[in-house]
């Protein structure tokens, strides 16, 4: 499942007139930088969820011919991260998913990140698995940072720290059930982050590269900078 529903505000005005996800950055829309690895990783279905300018997005998905697209519509109501998968749940299924941000943009290093999420995933001892990347090799980040990670892997949030040195890059692979579990609508994919963390069952893998994330018009334009100069 790709997230492409937000309302864009902090790229406004660019997202006055066209949803986020089909910003350009050097040329393409922000949405096919994972797109595109997705469907080259293995993806024959991707399921997007759509809000803001929702038919400009459905009719750009439209005309890709290289995966099954479906849509699921927040038209009527953003349901944020958890509630927007639950929402799709009769499009998803029950088997774990990956799940994908759609302002994310990244010069890879190494072994193809989405490959190693997918060697990484262990439904044995995970209940999700995550892209985290050190503060350095980040840009477009305004936080603190998001998690500690131990030498097996898993992965503890900064809580009442300062600061953590990984930024979650939120590409994941995750088990669904506890999202369609929860009781209630409306709801963020971190409190699922948060309970896998009580238990150990959150974990991490850490990419190679440069990751960044397309959130405001300063974010796009360092972005633009970084892939026009090859990293």
């Amino acid at each position: 499942m790709v997230m492409a529903a937000g309302l864009g505000k902090r790229m406004r005005p660019l997202t006055d007139t066209r949803p986020k996800a089909l910003i350009e950055v050097a040329g393409k829309p922000l949405i096919d930088y994972v797109l595109d690895p997705l469907i080259a990783a293995g993806a024959q279905r991707v399921v997007v969820n759509v809000h803001a300018h929702a038919d400009q997005l459905e009719a750009y998905l439209a005309r890709r011919n290289d995966a099954e697209i479906l849509i699921s519509d927040e038209r009527a109501r953003l349901m944020e991260t958890g509630g927007g998968v639950k929402q799709a749940r009769a499009l998803l299924g029950e088997a774990p998913i990956w799940i994908a941000n759609s302002d994310y943009v990244w010069i890879a290093d190494g072994e193809p990140p989405l490959s190693l999420l997918a060697r990484t995933w262990n439904p044995a001892r995970m209940d999700a698995c995550v892209i985290v990347t050190p503060k350095a090799r980040t840009l477009g980040f305004d936080t603190p940072g998001d998690f500690f990670q131990a030498p097996d892997g898993s992965l503890t949030h900064r809580g009442a720290a300062a600061e953590a040195p990984l930024h979650c890059f939120g590409i994941q692979i995750i088990d669904p059930r506890a999202i369609y579990a929860d009781p209630r609508e409306v709801f963020s994919l971190f409190d699922i982050w948060y309970a896998a963390t009580q238990t150990h069952r959150m974990f991490g893998v850490q990419p190679g590269g440069l990751w960044m994330q397309v959130g405001d018009p300063r974010a796009l334009a360092e972005a633009e900078a970084r892939l026009t100069a090859g990293g």
